[in-house]
């Protein structure tokens, strides 16, 4: 019987972790099949406070956990395939075992959905991208392509102007799905080149990102944009399945919370993307990973 178990170990889970360790609760944080999330996966984290030169995010998430174990937190590599909402005791039915929890906090986080082709996985972080407020400063006067034309990849297009010399937009409509107001300010921006009724083939380079293979839907014609940098914005999808008819969630399946990160469920808390559909930052995730904790530690120990 543990009083916190957190499911997920991304920014989110791992300040949970850390909060509720050291309130001298026994706490377990669930590591899943990716160890630290997202942010894992990207080679250099420039915006993350305290590290004046940066950090790579596996030692980002590496130095968290060692801060979660220092005060007591155990971390088990097992991945949760089914919560029981009915507790106080909740059970937590892994792959390996079955466990029981006081409280439970869900960082289970969100997966970028990606296009599946040639290249894109081999240059992951090499490159390729899903996030331009993470690594769009990396790309300081270097053409770049990104694939999208809903609200979010105009956003994430824009500002990624600020650094980008040039930026191919593919897109396999003819024009944006953006809102007006988006796809006025995307189409009047001089360093985008439109790629209209177009699909991304294939990521091509040697050890980082040099170009990438685009084809015309409608003539069938393709090219190679010699662009440094590819992004993709094409949506997330929160990894909340076991929790669904079980947690309050949109109809996107994020998990619905109050200010203070409860559920509609008393004593199960969510932070981090499994609820974040606007900001999604590491940093903003380990903020709610401690609001979660701190009102978790609250529930187990009978505090209004």
């Amino acid at each position: 019987m543990y009083d916190i178990a957190i499911i997920g170990s991304g920014t989110a889970g791992l300040a949970a972790a850390i909060y509720s360790a050291r309130a001298s609760l026994k706490t377990v944080v669930f590591a899943g099949d990716a160890w630290g999330g997202q942010i894992a996966t990207t080679n250099d984290v420039e915006n993350f406070p305290g590290f004046d030169t940066g950090i790579d995010g596996p030692e980002l998430t590496a130095r968290m956990g060692k801060q979660a174990e220092r005060f007591g937190t155990e971390i088990v590599w097992d991945f949760i395939e089914e919560l029981d909402t009915s507790g106080p005791p909740f059970q937590l039915n892994g792959r390996l075992d079955k466990y029981s929890a006081k409280a439970v906090v869900v960082a289970t986080g969100a997966s970028p959905r990606t296009l599946g082709i040639p290249g894109e996985e081999k240059f992951w972080g090499r490159g390729v991208s899903t996030c331009a407020t993470c690594d769009g400063a990396f790309f300081k006067d270097l053409p770049v392509a990104l694939v999208g034309g809903g609200d979010s990849a105009i956003q994430e297009g824009l500002y990624l102007t600020r650094f980008a010399s040039k930026i191919y937009v593919i897109h396999r409509r003819d024009q944006l799905r953006a809102g007006p107001y988006l796809a006025q300010k995307a189409l009047e921006e001089d360093k985008f080149e439109f790629l209209w009724d177009s699909i991304a083939e294939e990521v091509i380079g040697n050890d980082t990102v040099e170009g990438v293979r685009v084809r015309n839907l409608k003539s069938g014609s393709t090219d190679v944009l010699a662009v440094e940098g590819f992004f993709i914005f094409i949506g997330h999808d929160p990894n909340t399945e076991i929790f669904k008819g079980k947690l309050d969630m949109s109809n996107s399946g994020y998990i619905s919370t109050d200010a203070r990160m409860h559920t509609n469920i008393d004593g199960i808390f969510v932070a981090g993307e499994a609820q974040d559909d606007y900001f999604r930052q590491a940093i903003t995730s380990a903020g709610e990973g401690t609001k979660a904790a701190m009102e978790a530690i609250k529930f187990v120990e009978g505090i209004p």
